[in-house]
């Protein structure tokens, strides 16, 4: 459990290491916006729809994203060491 939080958490180990640090900094800060707003919703839907169709919606919304990040951020740095 340790690795998967490190792997998305640690910027010495996720897919962001290799960005300028402020560049990675911004970054992080984004998706912890993020995610504390996925989880908002998600809590705050609870009181309203009983299925919770806008948390799920939400959270998959929010692993969209994160990964898009990541993946954009291991492609930009893969074309800058192939240049």
């Amino acid at each position: 459990m340790r690795e998967q939080y490190s792997v998305v958490m640690d910027e010495s180990k996720n897919p962001l290491q290799s960005l300028p640090k402020p560049q990675r900094f911004q970054a992080m800060v984004f998706l912890s916006l993020m995610w504390t707003t996925v989880f908002c919703v998600a809590i705050g839907s609870y009181t309203y729809w009983g299925e919770l169709v806008a948390g799920h919606l939400a959270v998959a919304l929010g692993v969209a994203l994160t990964g898009l990040t990541f993946h954009s951020a291991r492609k930009s740095t893969q074309s800058d060491k192939t240049s």
